[in-house]
């Protein structure tokens, strides 16, 4: 059995620098991957196959729309079963079905002892899935395709709100009022305070049009203002948001209040992966 974690990814930054005539945006993002995400099991098996377990497996679609079962249709004549256990929210902004896809090409290309599928076949499945497959820090642009290293980041915590509310992508791009902005501005930062001072000076420019859409997310971030956290900002199209802390007893302990008081939420505390 071959087994692959699917970690959160997360954009601490995400600005919107155009689109492209065939209706793609182009985004420019620092990403990071959390500590917490989905797992993934694979064994060899006579056809293809999917099982969804794990605490928020419920509502996962097992057809052939599912992520997991497009990456593996890539690999032609490697059947399998997988087995997915579901600990991340759905349509959360935090790329579950764009990590659970890569993870599926990890997974198989190591069972099958093939090389991964071209460059174009892994785009054909979304824009996230190619920044999955390696999970740690990088600056994504163009449409998810141009992948670089980021500089070195400093120890990094966080914890993870998610109100259970799906945010569809389409509408938070369409509710932009501008689709031509700056890019990141360089890197620079040396620790923990002047990567948050640079970070400041970033946005996420989906935040205000998913706020428009879902309410709830406004709650999430005073929730997580209203503590000790250094930043507090969305991640991608939403729901989730995130507050960046130096310390994991800081985003255990955070944690801990905030879902003490909002019980039906999704919060996670997770280290930062580097």
């Amino acid at each position: 059995m071959i087994t692959e974690t699917a970690p959160a990814k997360i954009n601490l930054a995400l600005h919107v620098t155009g689109q492209r005539g065939d209706g793609y945006h182009r985004l420019h993002s620092l990403v990071v991957f959390a500590g917490v995400g989905d797992v993934l099991r694979f064994e060899a098996a006579d056809m293809l196959g999917l099982s969804v377990a794990g605490p928020l497996a419920a509502g996962v679609p097992t057809g052939g729309d599912n992520l997991v079962l497009k990456a593996a249709a890539l690999f032609d004549n490697a059947p399998a079963h997988i087995t997915l256990e579901k600990h991340l929210p759905h349509a959360a902004g935090i790329g579950g079905g764009s990590a659970d896809a890569a993870a599926t090409l990890r997974g198989l290309a190591r069972l099958s002892g093939r090389a991964l599928p071209d460059r174009d076949a892994i785009l054909s499945l979304g824009a996230d899935v190619s920044v999955c497959l390696s999970p740690r820090p990088q600056m994504m642009a163009g449409i998810g395709e141009v992948l670089s290293e980021s500089p070195a980041l400093p120890p990094l915590h966080a914890v993870l709100i998610n109100p259970r509310v799906s945010v569809p992508t389409g509408p938070v791009f369409e509710g932009l009022a501008e689709k031509n902005n700056l890019p990141l501005s360089a890197p620079d930062w040396q620790d923990f305070g002047s990567f948050i001072a640079w970070l400041e000076l970033q946005r996420n420019d989906l935040e205000r049009p998913a706020q428009a859409l879902a309410p709830a997310i406004s709650a999430c971030l005073d929730a997580l203002r209203g503590e000790d956290v250094a930043l507090a900002r969305m991640s991608g199209s939403g729901a989730t948001c995130f507050g960046l802390v130096e310390t994991r007893a800081t985003a255990d302990r955070i944690a801990a209040r905030i879902q003490a008081a909002h019980p039906n939420w999704w919060v996670a505390a997770t280290e930062i992966l580097s």
